[in-house]
């Protein structure tokens, strides 16, 4: 989702919660990640792998200038065989440690074993987000999450598009003053070229 329709996905929501709401959840993730600069370790349920948000995450964190937003995607089914950006699998949050940026996102209950590691983090020292759905039954996790965002069944909104919203606004505020110079300076390119380009041909 482009930064255009982002704007007007905002549009449609003004007046709810969610433009709000979503900037809220999205500057404490860059918050901690930028503060503590461990890295960011993003798993889902068994049953759910967030592959769109950690690709949004990637893009975010080049386009604003904040590599801390890359994450690392942590994976229930990882092979070694696996390419090694897909091989992480749940023995890494195990490893997590203080500084570290541990973010769950799942629409459905995440399960014991995924709740055993997540409390193993955060006792180790990492901070825990979560991002649900109801009705998923995660209270365990928001237990132990330091900060959670649930989508609620009553809205039209659904985890996907919450998602979106989370990564753009996590890219919004350390890219402000970055894209805002590389917007002057692809203005001023765009210009000069304008000003020493040869005069159009005669159709």
């Amino acid at each position: 989702m482009d930064a255009v329709r982002v704007a007007l996905l905002r549009e449609v929501l003004a007046g709810t919660e969610w433009p709000a709401a979503t900037r809220r959840f999205a500057g404490g993730l860059r918050s901690s990640v930028a503060a503590h600069g461990g890295g960011l370790l993003l798993v889902g349920s068994a049953a759910y792998e967030p592959w769109h948000l950690a690709a949004h995450l990637v893009d975010e964190a080049a386009w604003s200038g904040t590599p801390e937003l890359t994450p690392t995607l942590v994976r229930h089914a990882a092979r070694p065989e696996d390419p090694a950006h897909l091989a992480v699998g749940l023995g890494r949050l195990a490893a997590a440690r203080r500084g570290e940026t541990l973010l769950v996102v799942a629409p459905d209950a995440v399960g014991a074993p995924l709740l055993e590691r997540v409390h193993d983090a955060r006792r180790a020292g990492a901070t825990v987000l979560a991002l649900d759905a109801e009705p998923a039954g995660n209270g365990d996790l928001h237990a132990m999450a330091h900060d959670a965002l649930t989508v609620p069944g009553s809205t039209d909104l659904d985890l996907d598009t919450v998602q979106h919203l989370v990564s753009a606004a996590a890219g919004e505020n350390g890219g402000h003053t970055a894209r805002g110079r590389r917007g002057f300076r692809d203005r001023l390119s765009r210009l000069a070229d304008h000003l020493t380009a040869p005069p159009p041909a005669r159709w």
